[in-house]
């Protein structure tokens, strides 16, 4: 199911470079939730720990190396060199199952333990349509399935980045759609998340933050100042790349506080992932002209829980007024007849350093049913922010 180690998302390898240079003695735990409630069958949490085990045999092929140097030179050599000596270590994944509950927890260096996360996810959900066997549509019935949707959003000049590999509902048919999209003669469909799928297609891997970068940076100052701590520690790693801010860990209201004129200049665009998305791009379009900067120069990346009809109706709203693209995912991998799981796996808890009392960590999106955190510290979150 993960057969490189390169079946990851780029922001996974964006975070650990940055999270190497700057925060080497960090301590972190993952832990997953199951926001569907979905029941895992009996012997389901075997299946994973024997998927898990056998990720300790990927690393970085001489290959590999040589096409990241190339496609990502924002990678520096010390991290490659780091990065070909990385192993996955399945002692640092914990996962039980009680009834039809399955729980599953990530633990170590936060260097370390950074990239299990997405495969993790993709083998859950792989895993899970294996056992169950679903009845899906016919290879043909998918094929244009995927057509049409990239037809529809080329028509419309929508661009859009494939963003599906957590959910996907395998990698064959993660596979499949890369490839029913690449034969079609017209496509908008700028890159993908996938590093492995970039490479072996010729396609850009796109990717810049995640939401634990700044619920990291909450527990190493406070969660008043982190959207500009993780900001200024993402620009000391990336100043002049990967310039898409996330805005909702804390929600947007509190990120635009800290997003200065000087900010908003550095970083070329931000990342929508909650709350409604006309609302949003109001609200950031009338910061950037009260900073005295063009929205026209700006971009949003749109990634809410897309599907094509909801990102063309975005699109609609935003033309002629920032460069707006998408980041789709689930519905795009795992579009075959099955409900998809509806699953994360979350940041739940770091130490910054050694010495450092350890603190849970949250979200605070701008939808309240994607909050994810120890119910206290959430709590005590809103209480801070006055929300």
């Amino acid at each position: 199911m993960i057969e490189t180690i390169l079946d990851n998302d780029l922001y996974k390898f964006t975070m650990q470079q940055a999270v190497y240079r700057l925060y080497p003695k960090a301590r972190v735990r993952y832990e997953l939730t199951n926001r569907g409630k979905t029941p895992f069958p009996a012997g389901f949490a075997g299946l994973i720990k024997d998927r898990v085990a056998q990720m300790a045999g990927l690393s970085l092929t001489h290959d590999e190396r040589a096409w990241l140097e190339k496609a990502c030179p924002y990678f520096t050599k010390a991290y490659l060199d780091y990065l070909s000596s990385y192993r996955y270590d399945p002692d640092q994944v914990k996962i039980s199952q009680q009834g039809h509950t399955l729980s599953v927890g990530v633990q170590g260096p936060w260097y370390r333990t950074i990239l299990w996360e997405v495969p993790l996810m993709a083998i859950i959900s792989e895993t899970c349509f294996k056992v169950i066997s679903p009845e899906i549509l016919s290879r043909q019935a998918i094929r244009e399935r995927n057509q049409t949707k990239a037809q529809m959003m080329s028509n419309a000049g929508l661009t859009f980045v494939e963003f599906g590999t957590r959910r996907r509902f395998s990698i064959a048919n993660h596979a499949h759609f890369l490839e029913d999209v690449l034969a079609l003669d017209h496509h908008c469909m700028a890159g993908t998340s996938n590093v492995h799928f970039a490479r072996v297609y010729g396609l850009t891997p796109m990717g810049t933050l995640a939401h634990e970068w700044i619920m990291f940076h909450a527990a190493l100052v406070d969660y008043a100042t982190a959207n500009a701590a993780a900001m200024d520690a993402w620009l000391k790693v990336y100043p002049d790349v990967l310039g898409i801010a996330l805005t909702d860990t804390f929600t947007t209201k509190f990120f635009l506080k800290a997003f200065t004129r000087d900010r908003a200049e550095r970083f070329s665009g931000v990342r929508h992932d909650s709350g409604d998305p006309e609302i949003f791009t109001r609200d950031l379009l009338a910061h950037y002209r009260e900073k005295g900067i063009d929205p026209a120069t700006k971009a949003i990346v749109f990634s809410d829980g897309l599907d094509v009809e909801r990102a063309m109706k975005i699109h609609a709203f935003c033309r002629g007024q920032v460069k707006d693209s998408y980041g789709i995912g689930t519905n795009l991998t795992n579009d075959v007849g099955v409900d998809p799981l509806n699953i994360v796996i979350k940041l739940s808890w770091v130490q910054p350093e050694p010495g450092m009392e350890g603190r849970f960590t949250v979200k605070l999106s701008d939808d309240p049913g994607k909050h994810t955190g120890d119910p206290g510290e959430l709590r005590y979150c809103q209480k801070v922010l006055g929300l």
